[in-house]
């Protein structure tokens, strides 16, 4: 986003205020744990649903160096994979 503070400088606003910005809107809608973060996990969750479960993208999206971080980070849990496997038809040929 850009900076209001520093007009006609293509400068984009400081974390901390990315952070305050998102945390107030949550306050003001009676939610206390919304934050920048919150925004990244998010964004990189509807990825993950949207592409079809691409966990090699949402992993380079994220700047994440194994995919197994990335599952982690998206909260996909042993038994939330293995329902995701048990969906796959391995009998296609």
């Amino acid at each position: 986003f850009p900076s209001s503070r520093r007009l006609g400088e293509d400068v984009p606003i400081r974390e901390n205020s990315f952070y305050r910005i998102c945390h107030q809107t949550g306050l003001k809608i009676g939610v206390n744990w919304i934050g920048s973060h919150s925004m990244r996990k998010t964004g990189a969750f509807m990825v993950y649903q949207q592409t079809n479960h691409n966990t090699a993208l949402v992993m380079k999206m994220l700047n994440h160096s194994s995919e197994a971080m990335t599952l982690r980070y998206l909260g996909l849990e042993q038994e939330r994979r293995e329902a995701l496997l048990d969906q796959v038809n391995f009998n296609l040929l």
